[in-house]
């Protein structure tokens, strides 16, 4: 199947913006995360700026309130004209073993806007829920973010199928529903694992990093002062006296700082890092001891229950036999 390019002179099945859905929406960033994904990897594998993708929407519905939680890939038969409802039935199954509680609420695809292709496609999943959802992702469109933060500034949208009347004939369109992104405790920390790379990396390395990338950032922007004023003193670069004034006043800040009690604290707090460190080591050293020492007795311990015991039951049977010669001797 091709990538569902647009005609702009087929008849738009998406109603004019003055007509919303009474849905209230909700979406959970694991599926923002798998959608996108899922994108990505087709993308790369078919190298083609738009690949189709398909996937269908888990979560829960209360009324029109609903709740988009998890998804899954699907594969398609017919050469792409057609669901593999075989393939669906049983991932759905699969996830409602391990999530009772998730139900099929729609599809996803990724697309500049829905097309009458995605009309079809929608009326097959029907038999599944009678009001499936639709979630595009849409990778070209312009996102325009509000200050106070109210506008979605994702590159999503959702969409509920209707029926349109007009010139006394009906066809199926969809209607844009509005919605927002709800994550949880487990979901924070999950994202921001996730954007931090994953890994078995501790809050210290992650601090250590962020302060290399500062480190490194003023590195790179003094040299860049230092490039400029060597260019200007041999004439390659034209002077700024506003710059210049600017680079003066901060040198001439920086000596304010070396002052006696700036140094006392600084060497304050220097020696007491060496000292938490040299803690930290004899800690670590201690426990290492304690750990030998305790191998130690553990063995020594052993050896003397095994041969003493054997020494005193060679000691007792010498003199057994030595008892039983006196006796016959007298």
């Amino acid at each position: 199947m091709s990538a569902m390019d647009t005609d702009h002179e087929e008849l738009s099945v998406v109603l004019s913006s003055t007509t919303t859905s009474g849905l209230s929406i909700a979406l959970h960033p694991l599926p923002i995360l798998n959608i996108s994904e899922h994108f990505i990897r087709l993308k790369l594998e078919k190298q083609t700026h738009l690949p189709f993708t398909l996937g269908a929407l888990l979560g829960t519905q209360n009324g029109r309130e609903v709740e988009i939680v998890n998804t899954f890939e699907l594969a398609l038969e017919d050469d792409g004209e057609a669901i593999d409802h075989s393939f669906l039935v049983n991932r759905r199954d699969q996830y409602k073993q391990v999530f009772p509680s998730l139900e099929f609420i729609g599809w996803y695809t990724v697309a500049p806007i829905p097309t009458s292709r995605h009309i079809e496609l929608h009326s097959q999943f029907t038999g599944y829920c009678s009001t499936p959802l639709l979630l595009i992702l849409q990778p070209t469109a312009n996102l325009i973010g509000s200050v106070d933060g109210t506008s979605q500034n994702l590159p999503f949208k959702a969409y509920e199928q209707t029926i349109e009347i007009k010139d006394r004939t009906s066809r199926s369109v969809f209607v844009e529903a509005s919605y927002t992104v709800e994550t949880g405790e487990a979901e924070r920390i999950a994202v921001d694992w996730t954007a931090k790379g994953g890994g078995s990396g501790t809050s210290l390395e992650s601090h250590l990093q962020t302060q290399r990338a500062a480190v490194k950032m003023l590195h790179d922007r003094i040299l860049v002062l230092i490039q400029y004023v060597t260019s200007v003193i041999a004439g390659t670069a034209p002077t700024d006296h506003g710059i210049l004034r600017a680079i003066s006043a901060l040198l001439a800040s920086l000596p304010a700082s070396e002052n006696k009690t700036f140094r006392e604290e600084f060497n304050t707090e220097s020696e007491d890092v060496q000292l938490t460190a040299l803690l930290a080591s004899l800690t670590r050293s201690t426990s290492i001891l304690n750990d030998l020492v305790d191998k130690h007795s553990l063995l020594t311990t052993s050896r003397e229950d095994r041969f003493g015991a054997g020494g005193g039951a060679a000691r007792r049977t010498r003199l057994q036999m030595g008892s039983a010669r006196i006796g016959d001797w007298h």
